[in-house]
């Protein structure tokens, strides 16, 4: 009996977590900077209206 499925399955394992972690960092950066884009956004000068969430 060889143990290679179960250090395969471990290998599998660590693969998805760090890819789902991976996923989820990278979507909330793209999340911060959109919201960080619409905050540097210029005021309305004419208006005196600032931008706000």
């Amino acid at each position: 009996m060889t143990h290679l499925p179960y250090i395969l399955a471990s290998y599998g394992l660590a693969t998805v977590i760090a890819l789902t972690l991976s996923i989820g960092a990278a979507l909330r950066l793209k999340k911060a900077r959109m919201r960080l884009a619409v905050l540097e956004r210029p005021s309305d000068s004419t208006t005196g209206a600032t931008s706000s969430l």
